[in-house]
């Protein structure tokens, strides 16, 4: 059977509901009830959510600004005064915890919706056109990957030289995760929208002279929406991995910038003298990373109907 003559499984679900008589849902709601049943993703959602709440409402409850010493409580453990304790050099560790969640989490999300917008538009734009242009599209691609990013980062974040100055390092870090990003999701939707350039409502709004690019944005994309969404979700984690992991090595996000692989980094000479600058710093990468997982696999799980880990609905009794 080819992909043309391929039905929805979700769109089948809906005819059946309405063969049987019952209420007729839509496609999003399925969705949406598949994944609340997932109660390890309803986990993941909800500690996501607390860490994002924690990383915006967190300046209102912190005591102490991320950048204040206070040369009374240096390098002591977690206390009334300092609920996650002190650095060595004085500074309160909750207030650079709130700071650098926060930078991981917004350069995590920035890169995870830029590189999956990109991806789309470029893999469906190559899906579409086909022939001379795709392959120029793929020679670009190739090349783009091949690309050592690591070394783009040390350049850009510890010799960009006027540019470093004037622009704060997240930022720039963020810019080069960004290019860098999107190449290997922009294969894999290459090879879903050349499925889809067989479809009927393609051919008509082709037939029809809609132009190219409006063919790709209101019928490859949306269609495709489920992958999207698993991308974006894994693109975040991914990205929010790689500025802990370069900033670790000390060629991302510097002082007096704060993020997360800042915190590790510094903590980690010191992790037997000061493990609260280690421990706190590394949960919270856990729990962030592990929440984006959770919901990653509970989003899999809803958009595939034929998936039984979310269980199945409970039919009223009548």
């Amino acid at each position: 059977m080819t992909t043309m003559n391929m039905p929805d499984p979700v769109e089948v679900e809906i005819e059946k509901s309405m063969e049987s008589g019952d209420a007729v849902i839509s496609k999003s709601r399925i969705i949406l009830r598949r994944f609340l049943r997932n109660k390890t993703a309803v986990a993941g959602l909800a500690i996501f959510l607390l860490l994002c709440l924690f990383s915006t409402a967190g300046v209102l409850l912190q005591k102490w600004d991320k950048t204040t010493l206070d040369v009374f409580n240096i390098g002591v453990g977690p206390s009334a005064d300092h609920w996650f304790g002190t650095t060595q050099s004085g500074r309160d560790l909750f207030a650079q915890m709130v700071e650098g969640l926060r930078t991981s989490i917004l350069i995590g999300l920035i890169v995870g919706a830029g590189s999956t917008l990109i991806a789309a538009i470029y893999g469906c734009t190559m899906a579409y056109f086909g022939g001379p242009v795709m392959r120029i599209m793929l020679f670009v691609l190739e090349t783009l990957i091949m690309v050592p990013s690591i070394l783009i980062v040390a350049i850009v974040t510890s010799g960009g030289g006027r540019l470093k100055e004037n622009i704060p390092g997240w930022i720039l870090l963020t810019i080069v995760l960004l290019v860098f990003g999107w190449m290997g999701a922009a294969r894999l939707i290459r090879s879903l929208g050349q499925s889809l350039m067989t479809r009927e409502f393609v051919k008509a709004a082709q037939f029809m002279g809609v132009p190219p690019l409006k063919i790709v944005w209101r019928h490859l994309v949306p269609n495709i929406g489920s992958l999207l969404v698993l991308e974006l979700t894994r693109g975040v984690t991914i990205a929010i991995l790689s500025e802990v992991a370069f900033s670790f090595v000390g060629i991302g996000i510097k002082d007096p910038d704060v993020s997360l692989g800042v915190l590790i980094g510094q903590s980690t000479a010191q992790v037997s003298s000061y493990p609260w600058m280690f421990w706190f710093p590394l949960i919270a990468m856990f729990l962030l990373t592990g929440s984006l997982s959770m919901m990653n696999d509970g989003l899999r799980d809803a958009f595939d109907p034929s998936s039984s880990s979310v269980g199945k609905a409970k039919k009223k009794k009548k």
